[in-house]
């Protein structure tokens, strides 16, 4: 499979880092506006987590200066869209329009709209749109939606999840709703999406948040739910003191078990309280989910879109009406935070 990565920042480094442990697959081709980029000098790239950039080895690859040319390119197979989000759901249709497999990188897009033209785009392709969320394959967010899977602990009650992270200096237009759509739609998504994964999608939000212009710069969210047992919340955004660059963390409570995880990057060196199980008789058990690289995750995710490309299998996960939801999701909290109410998905 030939893999084309539109937009080298942050997450097509990380890409590019993770395609390369992925079996099966070449990276033919890249596409960046920076000439720079396109000469293999990446050393600018930074992030809160992973590798800083490097110097890259382009020979052999074809390096594009805009999206259209890279589409126009037929030994490409898919297209690795990681260009800042409000560029999302241009790109991702054009990419099916030109009948090309996508991946998108979260967030889908900064609209519900726009991600209903998407979906529309694939419905009409020979092409397959998939979404990388990748926090269901980091292993701690793995563990827990395999024991609500499997009801290991009995059936789900409820969850706690956080997401806060410094003021991204480093992101250009991260508060412009549509640039990046601020942190709810580039940050809080991922939470949004894997409690959309584990529960279900949520009847309202209730929201209270501070702002940052027009966008929601920190809040915190109560789901409500069909099923009375369960009590979701979610709180995270921006804070003002850069000495945490980057924390989550969640609890999530099972019949018969609680499971708790908890990591912060601070400015002089990271701290993880590592997930534990605390079950019903009183133990409390510390699975080993490996060294914590967080690109291993990424490698999962895109071995999980190849595979389903490859076999024509569903991915549920990466399914695109689930990332839909998440955008949903974030657009009623913001509705919420603004109008003192619930509001619906």
């Amino acid at each position: 499979m030939k893999v084309g990565i539109a937009g080298i920042g942050f997450m097509g480094w990380i890409h590019w880092l993770a395609w390369q442990k992925v079996p099966g697959v070449e990276i033919a081709a890249i596409c960046s506006r920076d000439p720079l980029k396109r000469s293999g000098d990446w050393t600018a790239i930074q992030g809160n987590f992973g590798p800083p950039g490097e110097q890259v080895d382009l020979s052999g690859i074809a390096c594009y200066e805009n999206v259209e040319a890279m589409l126009a390119d037929e030994t490409l197979d898919l297209i690795d869209v990681c260009l800042p989000p409000g560029l999302h759901s241009q790109a991702a249709v054009a990419a099916l329009q030109a009948d090309k497999h996508v991946l998108c990188e979260k967030p889908m897009a900064l609209t519900t709209a726009s991600c209903d033209e998407m979906l529309a785009a694939a419905e009409a392709s020979q092409g397959r749109l998939l979404v990388g969320h990748v926090l269901p394959f980091f292993p701690e967010y793995a563990f827990v939606a395999e024991l609500a899977r499997q009801e290991t602990y009995g059936t789900l009650l409820g969850g706690e999840f956080k997401r806060t992270v410094s003021d991204p200096t480093w992101v250009a237009g991260f508060f412009d709703s549509t640039v990046a759509g601020g942190p709810l739609i580039d940050l809080h998504v991922h939470d949004a999406h894997f409690i959309r994964v584990l529960f279900g999608m949520p009847r309202g939000v209730t929201s209270r948040g501070r702002w940052r212009g027009d966008t929601v710069e920190y809040c915190a969210t109560l789901f409500d739910f069909e099923n009375p047992a369960y009590v979701v919340s979610a709180c995270g955004g921006v804070i003002n003191q850069q000495g945490r660059p980057f924390t989550h963390s969640f609890e999530v409570q099972f019949e018969k078990a609680t499971v708790q995880f908890d990591f912060s990057a601070f400015a002089d060196e990271a701290e993880s309280m590592p997930l534990k199980v605390l079950t019903q008789d009183g133990q409390v058990l510390r699975p080993d989910l490996g060294d914590g690289d967080m690109v291993n995750a990424f490698v999962a995710e895109l071995s999980e879109a190849v595979a389903a490309l490859d076999n024509n299998q569903t991915t549920s996960i990466l399914d695109g009406q689930l990332a839909r939801d998440a955008i949903a999701l974030c657009d009623a909290q913001t509705r919420s935070v603004k109008s003192g109410h619930s509001e619906p998905p």
